[in-house]
């Protein structure tokens, strides 16, 4: 079993969750992405918000949510994805980078459009009474 590790991002304004769309990609997904060399996960999850946003992460902010894994979106069976979650705030304006298609507040009504993986986070969080 191969496992892909990934940061992400949870930001949910007025009870819906921050999404994006690459290009090419036909799923949404939480923002965020592979660490790089040594990065630890708060590092990566800067770097990446700041790359896919265009904003940047309050570090102090920043707040284990969980852990999640699932079949990996367009691989193949023996491929697992794991989603180490984090919240937290931001400063500056939301604005879509170069390898983003499309920025989306999403509801759980939405988890048609969202990875496998993205699915179970987005259950976890109307568990929790944070979306609708």
């Amino acid at each position: 079993m191969t496992i892909i590790d990934k940061i992400a991002w949870i930001f949910i304004e007025n009870r819906r969750i921050l999404s994006t769309k690459s290009f090419g990609k036909d799923k949404y997904y939480l923002p965020g992405g592979k660490r790089e060399g040594n990065e630890t996960d708060q590092q990566t999850l800067v770097r990446e918000i700041e790359e896919e946003l265009n904003v940047i992460i309050n570090q102090q902010s920043i707040n284990y949510f969980g852990t999640f894994k699932a079949q990996a979106h367009g691989h193949a069976s023996n491929i697992l994805v794991q989603m180490i979650c984090y919240k937290a705030d931001y400063s500056g304006t939301l604005q879509a980078s170069s390898e983003i298609e499309e920025v989306k507040w999403l509801q759980y009504s939405d988890r048609e459009h969202i990875s496998a993986v993205d699915q179970i986070i987005f259950e976890e969080l109307k568990a929790k009474n944070e979306i609708d």
